[in-house]
């Protein structure tokens, strides 16, 4: 296949119709990756890493504190980036991912925080404090439930689509700063702790184990928005020929496994 009609063969996923299907040959697929890769993860993070010379047995909340931080923000992201995508390409299934992506966004960011507040207190002795990265954070949890709210209450699709593209374009100016934060000011909370061009600070295994449950939950929201997008997909494609016959189809398959 030459590479035109390779293009124009991942193309025609953009169309909802085929990217419904798609999602549901993919979503088991990146759902067990993320199973197995999770349980290494715990395995590397909890059995295998070493404890910390200086913090103990309580560092190792960064395993999971660490990916959900990173997630939160890839995923804003990535929110902004098919907003963008479906305001100049007018493509529906755009803002239907946009939308899809937010729930676990959020679920991220809200586990960053909360890991964040487990670590602050026996090492700065408060659950929480106004530091940089964590108002900004905040802000970004804010965010999430903002574009949230805004595209449920809103009844039309498209005024609903364009509104909540506009809250993530804005809001993905906050991610930046969450990332810079602890460079730009007086922060309490310690720098990155991977970086692109430094070496790393951590053990090897400490390395593994995150990168390990970083790559989990990357599988587990890419298996848990594909599974979103498709009953979202149905809902807006309903006026549409072929969303009929493919729900008859899908009650049968469930009559027969009943």
């Amino acid at each position: 296949m030459n590479s035109p009609q390779r293009s124009r063969s991942i193309f025609r996923f953009a169309a909802p119709h085929n990217f419904y299907h798609l999602a549901g040959r993919l979503a088991p697929w990146f759902a067990a990756a993320a199973l197995a890769l999770t349980l290494a993860g715990l395995w590397l993070a909890f059995i295998v890493a070493p404890t910390d010379a200086t913090q103990g047995q309580v560092y190792r909340v960064i395993f999971i504190h660490v990916p959900a931080a990173w997630m939160s923000m890839f995923i804003y992201l990535l929110m902004a980036l098919w907003s963008a995508v479906g305001l100049v390409m007018n493509t529906r299934l755009s803002f239907i991912v946009s939308q899809a992506l937010a729930p676990t966004g959020a679920m991220f960011c809200f586990v960053a925080l909360w890991t964040g507040a487990l670590w602050g207190k026996p090492t700065w002795g408060a659950y929480w404090v106004w530091d940089a990265r964590l108002t900004s954070q905040l802000l970004l949890l804010f965010l999430y439930f903002g574009f949230i709210a805004l595209t449920r209450a809103i009844e039309d699709p498209r005024r609903a689509d364009r509104a909540g593209a506009i809250i993530a374009l804005v809001g993905a100016v906050n991610v930046p700063i969450i990332y810079f934060s602890v460079k730009w000011w007086n922060t309490l909370h310690q720098g990155a702790s991977v970086s692109l061009t430094k070496a790393p600070s951590m053990a090897t295994t400490m390395l593994a184990g995150m990168l390990v449950m970083a790559f989990a939950a990357w599988a587990y929201t890419i298996a848990v928005v594909l599974w979103r997008v498709r009953p979202m997909i149905l809902e807006r494609e309903r006026h549409t020929e072929w969303v009929g016959p493919e729900l008859e189809r899908e009650a049968q398959i469930r009559g027969g496994k009943a």
